[in-house]
């Protein structure tokens, strides 16, 4: 194998630039997926929002076009379903012709004590956190794998798949636990279809979804003292980890787990 050639002044440029890439981003109409549709749109990517209500898809779908960047195309898709993750497959390249980038961003998180934990809520949110983003990887992978095409996968983890927590995460920690290995596992067996695999693993999050939980002062304390930022994130927080996994400035990572938590694993 030849020594690698120094990046040349406009490549260390461009080294953001998504330029003619096309993204998959599931959860798309969620918090965490809008943040991520805009910066990569910004950024020169079209971007095809997927999740289960084409209304609240196609509303964040007209947010991105409305930026001047990327295009954005919403797309139904029920990601535990194999033959619903293969159609958004199929109807992406029925429009941009190609896939660059995947970012698992679609989840659940139910809550309750692990002592009465009812086992089909346990099983929905392992259907939906581990199946779902295990399907949405496999079948975008095996296209790049089959068309010689470099990428660049983006699992969503948790600080939670690091450690345990007192508020009832006992499925939502074991799912993230299991991408956090997932994200390892793919990235090691396609890392010589030059793919990278990588994982965002951020802290709690400001959205109406943890309103209950950051409104309840007592449990609002336990999560703030484990993060030494001092408060929790917001989903645009996590756009620039996002575009450096997706873009060439991480072409020689793959693999990694990277907490944005505002300190929360580093102590």
């Amino acid at each position: 194998m030849a020594d690698p050639v120094p990046f040349t002044s406009e490549q260390i440029k461009s080294l953001f630039d998504l330029t003619g890439k096309t993204a998959i981003i599931t959860g798309g109409a969620g918090f965490l997926g809008r943040a991520l549709a805009k910066g990569m749109a910004l950024y020169g990517a079209n971007v095809v929002l997927s999740g289960r209500t084409l209304s609240t898809l196609q509303a964040a779908a007209d947010e991105v076009n409305g930026l001047g960047g990327g295009k954005a195309l919403a797309v139904t898709c029920d990601v535990v379903d194999e033959a619903s993750v293969e159609a958004m497959i199929a109807k992406t390249l029925e429009r941009f012709g190609q896939i660059d980038i995947m970012a698992t961003c679609g989840g659940i998180a139910d809550r309750y004590p692990a002592e009465d934990f009812p086992v089909d809520a346990w099983q929905k949110v392992m259907d939906i956190n581990v199946r779902g983003t295990w399907l949405c990887v496999q079948k975008a992978g095996k296209w790049m794998i089959q068309n010689k095409r470099p990428g660049k996968i983006i699992t969503v983890g948790s600080v939670r798949g690091f450690l345990g927590h007192p508020g009832g995460y006992g499925a939502y920690g074991t799912t993230k636990g299991a991408v956090h290995l997932m994200t390892k596992q793919f990235a090691t067996e396609w890392a010589k279809y030059k793919i990278n695999v990588n994982c965002i693993a951020p802290c709690i999050f400001w959205t109406p979804l943890t309103k209950q939980v950051l409104e309840d002062e007592k449990l609002k304390q336990i999560f703030l003292s484990r993060i030494p930022w001092g408060r929790a994130a917001i989903p645009d927080d996590v756009i620039g980890a996002a575009l450096y996994l997706a873009s060439a400035a991480s072409d020689f990572v793959t693999g990694t787990i990277l907490p944005v938590d505002g300190g929360s694993v580093g102590g």
